[in-house]
């Protein structure tokens, strides 16, 4: 039986907002894990596309927001690694790094799901650690059912009851970016010293 439990919550967080860390939040008291650790990816395989920021200040703006909690931490492996970088390669770098006591989950946005086919080795992932879909209030949840074909009755059960609801938060990343070129205002959507940062680097301009 694992002694301890973490999460890893990837993404590009371009900028982290306040609805990244809500939900982690909420995941993090829903499991009861120890840890939530925020990794920022260089480059999604699956979205093709360069973030605006910089890996160094994305890196930065992530180690502001996550300041606000004990629980937070950030790594910088897969902005480290050389692309492609896919989860399972982080999932196994942490397996290894914290050993068989820890328990390890994957928090992933429900909005993610339909992705999840083209994801690398994904029965290898779900077999390996606890995929933990955050599903939005007031939203219906995905259809692991038509997984069932690709990975089996085992798996999309596992899938299921690893899914949790987490608060809807209704900002995005690509909202901030928009509103920051066009010089509105994101308070209430940026972690106040993520707010900071931005404006004297003078990023998303």
């Amino acid at each position: 039986m694992s002694e301890r439990t973490i999460a890893l919550f990837g993404g590009t967080f371009d900028p982290i907002h306040l609805g990244h860390t809500s939900v982690a939040t909420a995941a993090a008291a829903k499991t009861r894990v120890e840890r939530v650790i925020f990794i920022p990816a260089r480059c999604s395989p699956l979205k093709g596309f360069t973030p605006r920021a910089g890996d160094s200040d994305r890196l930065a703006m992530i180690a502001l927001a996550a300041a606000a909690c004990d629980s937070f931490a950030v790594c910088d492996c897969e902005l480290k690694r050389p692309a492609p970088s896919y989860t399972l390669d982080t999932l196994r770098q942490f397996q290894q790094e914290y050993g068989p006591g820890t328990s390890i989950r994957w928090l992933l946005g429900a909005d993610s799901v339909p992705d999840l086919v083209h994801w690398h080795r994904i029965r290898e992932l779900i077999d390996e650690c606890d995929v933990t879909t955050m599903l939005r209030a007031g939203y219906e949840p995905p259809d692991f059912d038509r997984f069932e074909p690709l990975w089996g009755p085992e798996r999309v059960a596992k899938l299921k009851r690893d899914a949790i609801e987490t608060p809807l938060i209704d900002i995005s990343s690509t909202e901030v970016r928009k509103r920051l070129a066009a010089g509105e205002d994101v308070r209430g959507m940026l972690h106040p010293d993520v707010i900071d940062y931005i404006q004297r680097h003078g990023l998303y301009r």
